[in-house]
């Protein structure tokens, strides 16, 4: 579980760091949680909806 956080968080920030000129945290929660349930859904066997949590938080939080 632990390494399920840590690579959502990693792929989250990769992903988002494409979106700088998108200013919104609207806007970085909404594409950090589509990239981290992906990343559920690959890496954690169906676990959409924690990703997604995980990776909106991300999304928010890096500017």
């Amino acid at each position: 579980m632990h390494r399920f956080f840590i690579v959502t968080t990693v792929v989250s920030t990769l992903g988002l760091s494409a979106c700088n000129e998108l200013n919104s945290d609207l806007e970085r929660a909404v594409v950090g949680g589509a990239i981290g349930c992906a990343a559920g859904e690959v890496l954690a066997n169906g676990r959409c909806v924690e990703g997604a949590v995980v990776g909106a938080g991300v999304g928010v939080l890096t500017n």
